[in-house]
């Protein structure tokens, strides 16, 4: 969502100065210079500026206008389609891990959603988890977005899902960039819906354990009950997958994260770009790694925050076949 803001905001923008600098030019007074007509055309606004020539009767019969704006409109156009479908083209990923439960168990992952809109109320992404009949829904943090905050598309997404299956939630980094009023807001206007929030606490399902640790544990290595004992199957939900040895020392068995939301950029060959602590190239950003007989799974993520594109790297819904 913030590209498509990004680019309504420098449209209009763009078609404002084209009117302005018509309304100086009638009124004899100091015009905006030619150069920053074409510059704001250039970075995103040639939509706005290209009206604003037809709208004003502006710069029409300026070959430099006449020649730029509309390349610039063109390539833009393009760009942008190319950039909305890598956003917006939802896929799902599917993963086969065997615990040695006693049923087959199938999970949905939602990680990194970043007030990303698929669709009237989330109805999009609600249709594709709704198809793979989960047997619960795991969010493993970032529902939100600290940039561009907005807690009812979160709630939207929240509603639906607990209508599909039981809906478990953990914290990310960008949740507990609120103050304290407004994530406890959240927190409780999402367990008036009958999600279940799982920071730094765990539920008993007798033939596996379903854990899970706050973000803000992460970090001192704290989640607030005992390691697990090795027989028993534990599925432990987390934002961030870098804690390897902390998810180990818990005794989990299939972890579940997000975070890196796939590199941001998938390089030909599968190696992403950029973490979200800006670390180029990193070794793991997104898929399934067995680590010392720990299955970590990392999710894409659906959404976006600073770094408003992907590119080869499309919004994922993951799928988790625990047998």
């Amino acid at each position: 969502m913030l590209l498509v803001y990004l680019l309504i905001i420098a449209n209009i923008f763009a078609f404002i100065l084209y009117g302005v600098d018509k309304s100086k030019a009638k009124k004899g007074e100091r015009r905006i210079s030619e150069k920053t007509l074409i510059f704001f055309a250039a970075i995103g606004g040639a939509v706005g500026a290209f009206a604003g020539m037809l709208a004003f009767r502006h710069k029409t019969r300026k070959p430099k206008f006449r020649f730029w704006v509309p390349f610039f409109l063109a390539v833009q156009l393009v760009l942008s389609v190319f950039c909305l479908y890598q956003n917006y083209h939802l896929t799902t990923s599917y993963y086969d891990v065997d615990l040695g439960l006693n049923r087959e168990l199938t999970i949905v992952q939602v990680s990194d959603l970043h007030n990303q809109v698929f669709g009237i109320n989330e109805q999009t992404l609600l249709g594709r988890i709704e198809d793979e009949n989960p047997d619960m829904i795991v969010v493993t943090g970032d529902v939100v977005d600290s940039y561009h905050t907005s807690f009812s598309i979160a709630l939207d997404f929240m509603r639906g899902a607990v209508k599909i299956a039981p809906v478990y939630y953990v914290s990310g980094n960008h949740e507990l960039r609120f103050s304290q009023e407004e994530l406890n807001s959240f927190f409780e206007a999402m367990q008036d819906m009958g999600v279940i929030i799982l920071d730094d606490t765990y539920i008993d399902f007798e033939d596996f354990v379903l854990a899970g640790v706050g973000d803000a544990s992460l970090y001192g290595g704290f989640a607030a009950y005992e390691p697990f004992a090795a027989e028993r199957n534990v599925i432990l939900l987390a934002h961030e997958p870098q804690f390897t040895e902390f998810f180990h020392s818990l005794g989990a068995d299939l972890v579940l994260t997000g975070h890196f939301h796939g590199g941001q950029v998938i390089l030909p060959g599968g190696r992403g770009f950029v973490s979200p602590e800006f670390k180029f190239f990193p070794e793991v950003a997104y898929g399934s790694h067995d680590i010392d007989g720990m299955t970590l799974i990392i999710s894409r993520g659906l959404g976006n925050s600073i770094l408003p594109v992907r590119v080869n790297n499309y919004p994922e819904l993951v799928v988790i076949r625990v047998s």
